[in-house]
């Protein structure tokens, strides 16, 4: 926590001020955002209640990783697939999911 600090001291002196601090064993922490998720590897994740407030320090190796989104499939979408595929909604909408959005390959899927 604080470099050259005595680690017994550390603790004790949290104890005085009401902290308590514990190890969580992790193997990775992953935090997800609406663009990307950062994955911390390796990671050293002490969980510490100070005043009742629960709060997290994560250290350790950091990567972004991109989600890919769903693409958005319009009702004008569907009703192609469905008129071409001469399938039902539930099934034109589960073929454009899996195409992701391309309406040929959904149409071509169901027609397999």
């Amino acid at each position: 926590m604080f470099p050259g600090a005595n680690p017994r001291q550390m603790k004790q002196a949290m104890k005085r001020l009401g902290i308590k601090q514990e190890e969580i064993e992790a193997v990775e922490v992953i935090i997800r955002t609406a663009e990307h998720d950062i994955v911390i590897e390796n990671p050293d994740v002490q969980k510490v209640n100070m005043m009742g407030q629960w709060t997290f320090q994560i250290t350790g190796e950091e990567q972004i990783r991109r989600r890919e989104l769903a693409p958005e499939i319009s009702e004008d979408d569907i009703q192609t697939v469905m008129e071409q595929a001469n399938c039902t909604e539930i099934e034109a909408k589960k073929a454009l999911e899996t195409a992701k959005g391309d309406i040929a390959e959904a149409i071509i899927a169901l027609q397999d």
